[in-house]
């Protein structure tokens, strides 16, 4: 039976609200609404969890009580009217309609009159209720980042919001050893596809619209592969060199891999490195697209296996796991599923990363730390304490225009219709 599309939305809201990352709870349900659905339902979804803290505030102001736990699909469905009253472009008449049928589809015939009435007050009394929104909630944020945001970035911190509040732009890295970007540039134009070209990575396009892959003139044949601005610039960063042997740890989904092979296609070798079986699969099958070959073995960065040999990489990318604050609007769940106290514990496992492959770089040898976070806990912090707790370690500055200088590196911050924001530090392997 084929599901209500706001219904659907409500459901993954609520898995989302109990626990379950979007990644989780959107797949099931997009299988169980028309085809012609799917898109709004990906919209109401996303837009929902990136304007959260901002329609949750709302909310809790039209309700005279909170709802109970097993009505959390009803209080999504709520939010995801209240999305598309303030923030889309479907008709006022129409989102109240909808949403307010989509409670049979729920069940939940009782919620009709709540829904409705909800709804239509907020219609009535937009700028009152608005205007009375806390700073955090009007900007859309989650309050512990919003005053991490304010406490490291100050006057940035609405820019940044708005960012992460935004839908993100479709990237595309060309790949440079088969094709010039102006060159592929025109095949996107031929195939009725606008792009333009990036302003930091030599590789990057911004198309007009997203489109499937399935679009791409030469993407199966490796042409083009998807991946942000900033990523694009780890691997200019690492500037490997014919003859290194590379290691990439945390590498899934294999994208910094596969560009780094792309810009140097003479490595002594490459190992990727991850620790899930099944995202490791996700780097073999993009290597087998791109024609490209390296080891992927499947192991904890911060533990190496015992046959990856002291000091015997040239280069060493780390991609460690964080909070992901830099990509929220390509992550928006994270606005619900990460807490305050998760920040001490990322930057633990950052550490351990760092302490666990240090000793396989070689004297002389270089290691990119990267993160896709703002905060500067996983960052610099992670970064400096590192070097304290070493005398064969040092900072090798990122001599570059772009981003923001910080003591341990690197900052990008993300940009409306430009790049995500991600963190960079290069260090450099004394004698001890």
């Amino acid at each position: 039976m084929v599901l209500d599309c706001r219904a659907a939305a409500a459901r993954v809201l609520a898995g989302v609200m109990n626990g379950q990352s979007l990644n989780q709870a959107l797949p099931p349900q997009q299988g169980r609404v028309a085809g012609r659905d799917r898109a709004l339902l990906q919209e109401l979804c996303y837009g929902s969890l990136r304007h959260w803290p901002r329609l949750a505030g709302l909310a809790g102001q039209l309700l005279d009580k909170p709802l109970r736990d097993k009505d959390r699909d009803v209080f999504a469905l709520i939010l995801v009217g209240l999305y598309q009253l303030a923030v889309t472009r479907v008709p006022d008449h129409a989102a109240v309609a909808a949403t307010v049928g989509a409670t049979r589809a729920l069940n939940k015939g009782w919620a009709r009159g709540l829904v409705n009435a909800l709804l239509r007050r907020y219609q009535r009394e937009r700028d009152a209720l608005e205007g009375a929104l806390d700073p955090a909630a009007r900007a859309a944020q989650p309050p512990w980042l919003y005053r991490q945001l304010q406490d490291q970035w100050g006057e940035a911190t609405d820019a940044i919001a708005a960012a992460g509040n935004s839908r993100p732009p479709m990237v595309l890295r060309v790949n440079l050893a088969r094709i010039p970007r102006a060159q592929y540039r025109q095949q996107l134009a031929e195939a009725g596809i606008a792009s333009t070209p990036g302003d930091l990575a030599a590789s990057a396009l911004y198309l007009e619209r997203a489109v499937d892959v399935g679009e791409l003139p030469g993407f199966a044949e490796g042409l083009a592969s998807v991946q942000d601005e900033a990523a694009q610039l780890a691997a200019e960063l690492l500037d490997c060199r014919a003859g290194d042997r590379v290691l990439d740890a945390c590498a899934a989904p294999g994208g910094k891999t596969c560009h780094i092979l792309e810009r140097n296609p003479r490595p002594a070798a490459l190992v990727a490195m991850e620790v899930d079986p099944e995202r490791a699969a996700r780097i073999r099958d993009n290597l087998r697209r791109l024609e490209l070959d390296a080891e992927v073995v499947v192991a904890d960065a911060a533990h190496p296996p015992a046959d990856l040999e002291p000091a015997s990489f040239d280069r060493i990318l780390v991609d460690a796991p964080c909070s992901a604050t830099g990509v929220i609007r390509r992550h928006p769940d994270i606005k619900l599923l990460r807490r305050e106290s998760d920040i001490g514990q990322l930057a633990g496992q950052q550490a351990a990363i760092l302490d666990g492959l240090w000793p396989l770089l070689k004297p002389g040898g270089q290691l990119l730390y990267v993160t896709c976070s703002i905060l500067e806990a996983e960052n610099s912090a992670v970064v400096t304490d590192f070097i304290g707790r070493r005398n064969d370690a040092r900072l090798d500055p990122i001599a570059v225009p772009w981003g923001e200088a910080r003591p341990g590196g690197r900052q990008l911050l993300p940009r409306e219709g430009g790049p995500d924001g991600l963190f960079f530090a290069r260090l450099l392997r004394g004698d001890g």
